[in-house]
This record gives C-alpha cells, sequence and structure tokens, in this order.
C-alpha cells in the first residue's frame, strides 16, 4: 500500500470521528484518562472482571457447578466486611494479596493504591501466622481433609480422615480454595470460602483465612498462581520472616475428683461405753451399747468409819501408849 493510499485512509477516518455525536466523541477522546478502578480490572488469570460498584449487592444466590450458593442478608453484613474497592497505598504491585489479621480485611492490590477489600475471618488464639507466601494451587469445591492435629482435638472428624469431606454447602472450605505455600513449603494455610458467613469479621479458625462464598468465588476469578500474599502480625505490622505457631494438640482432661464415700448411719456400729476402772481391781466393766445411758444422782450420804480399838494395856500408860512388850 502506497504512503498516498495511507493518507487517504487516514482522511477517511477523520471524516467518520468528526460526524460522531459531540457526545460520543468525548467519550471516545477522553477514554484514555478514566480510572482502571472505576471500571473493569484484568486479574492475573487475564480475563477481565467487572468490580463492584458502590452500594451494590453482591451477595445474591446463584448456581456454581450444579450447588446452589444461597443469597446472604447483606444488612447484616458490616459494610467495613462488604466487598468493595477502596482507597489502598501501597509499594505492593498488583496483584498481590495483603491479609490484615487485626482489621479482619484481605486487601487485592488493583495498582495506583487502589484495591478491592474483603471481610474475612483468621485464625483463633494460638493459631495466628504471618509472614509471606504465594498462591501455588487453586480448587473449586474442593475435599477437606482436617489436619491431625484437628482430629486429635475433635475426634469427631476421625471419619474425614483417609477420604475427607466432598465438596459442597456445608464442607467447611466452601466454593473455592486458594492453597498457599511458603518456602516451597506447605503448611496447610488456605485462602477460602465458609459457610459459616456470620465467622467474617471473627478469630475462628485454625489459621486459614475465610471468606464469604461469594467473595472468594471473586478473587479466585482474579488470580491464576505465584501471586505474592503477605500477612501482617496480630497488630497490623509488616512481618518480618514467617512465623509458624506450635501445633495445638488436644487440651488435657482435668483428673475427675474422688468422689466422697457417704456412709449410712445405720451401718456404723454404735460405740461401746466403758466405765471408769476401778480402783480396787483395775478391770473395766463393760456396758451393753444397746442400754440406754442414764444418769442417776444418788442421795449424799455421809458415812463415818468406826473408829479402831486399841487393844486393853494392862500396864500404866506411857505418854498415852501402851509401853512395848504388854
Amino acid at each position: 500500500m502506497g504512503r498516498n493510499s495511507v493518507d487517504i485512509l487516514m482522511l477517511k477516518s477523520s471524516r467518520r470521528l468528526l460526524r460522531l455525536s459531540p457526545a460520543l466523541l468525548a467519550a471516545v477522546l477522553l477514554a484514555a484518562c478514566v480510572d482502571p478502578a472505576a471500571g473493569p480490572t484484568v486479574g492475573s488469570s487475564g480475563a477481565t472482571q467487572a468490580l463492584p460498584k458502590a452500594g451494590e449487592n453482591v451477595y445474591v444466590a446463584s448456581m456454581d457447578a450444579g450447588i446452589e450458593i444461597p443469597a446472604l442478608p447483606v444488612e447484616k453484613i458490616p459494610e467495613a466486611y462488604r466487598r468493595q474497592v477502596v482507597a489502598y497505598e501501597t509499594d505492593q504491585v498488583p496483584g498481590t494479596i495483603i491479609i490484615n489479621p487485626k482489621t479482619k480485611l484481605l486487601y487485592y492490590v488493583l495498582g495506583k493504591n487502589k484495591a478491592i477489600r474483603y471481610g474475612i475471618a483468621v485464625g483463633k488464639s494460638g493459631f495466628e501466622w504471618s509472614g509471606e507466601a504465594i498462591v501455588a494451587e487453586k480448587k473449586t469445591w474442593p475435599r477437606w481433609i482436617p489436619p491431625k492435629e484437628m482430629i486429635a482435638r475433635r475426634p469427631e472428624l476421625a471419619k474425614f480422615d483417609e477420604v475427607g469431606q466432598p465438596g459442597g454447602p456445608t464442607n467447611p472450605l466452601g466454593a473455592r480454595a486458594i492453597y498457599l505455600t511458603s518456602g516451597g513449603r506447605d503448611y496447610g494455610y488456605r485462602i477460602h470460602g465458609t459457610p459459616e458467613w456470620q465467622s467474617i469479621g471473627r478469630n475462628a479458625s485454625s489459621g486459614c483465612i475465610r471468606m464469604i462464598n461469594q467473595d472468594v468465588l471473586d478473587l479466585y476469578s482474579r488470580v491464576t498462581g505465584g501471586e505474592k500474599v503477605i500477612v501482617l502480625t496480630a497488630s497490623g505490622e509488616m512481618p518480618k520472616g514467617l512465623h509458624i505457631p506450635a501445633p495445638v494438640g488436644p487440651k488435657k482432661a482435668a483428673k475427675p475428683k474422688a468422689a466422697a464415700v457417704v456412709v449410712p448411719a445405720s451401718s456404723v456400729p454404735a460405740l461401746k461405753v466403758l466405765p471408769t476402772p476401778s480402783i480396787a481391781t483395775g478391770a473395766a466393766v463393760e456396758v451393753p451399747a444397746a442400754a440406754p445411758a442414764t444418769t442417776t444422782t444418788a442421795p449424799a450420804t455421809t458415812t463415818t468409819a468406826p473408829a479402831a480399838t486399841a487393844p486393853a494395856c494392862t500396864v500404866a500408860l506411857v505418854n498415852g501408849v501402851c509401853p512395848p512388850g504388854n
């Protein structure tokens, strides 16, 4: 194609542009200046996803893989935990996931100091972790296999030890799971959905990051693998290395207290009361136990023992005493 032909095509294009209505012409000219956070965004998966609009109810019912995801009463979800685009100053690249356990919020960085914010639930006391990880894998309606430490704490889960719980509306991992690894090692931490949407905003899990099913579906569609995940400390600070809590075992059962032994009064033998030993013999006289104890007060008597009679003396007494030999 010669230069003259190119010039002719450009001239025709310019004439078509000029024939556009003023409103449409303005839209075409300003398209490159629109804030990308105000419209669809391209996730790391390469697909284009619509961003939530202010005041939009994104927690409606839907069907996914033949499984119904029920609508949620949006008025019962605190506004801070509803999915929304927010201003978020960060130097992290778009696609990075930042989790703040202190505020119970997860941010998916869009760029230009904007992010999509989601409400989450985090680990209970003793299960908190912090550090950096990457998105290693993701699954739809994943099978849940409880870790052995959890089975030790909750023996009723032993039935899922081998085959796990199939994916479904009551599965603890919800509609989607995003698997995390740190330094190439899987510590068992996930970002996943949950049927227990009321737990959002609380310390409720065993270390995993819970999301409302509608929200985890949205986040899942934006990641493809390899994205950086930053879990801040419990106080909301940037982590200094990886902190993994020690496994929490079952609580030791308190030793049962010995039951008090109650002996019926009828089985206790009656006590035998012994009298004061006799001065003369030292022997004690046994009183039958059946005999009722009685108190008898004898009338006071005075007995005068007869005076000893001295033998008659045949001679005169000496100093009132009979002389010896008489």
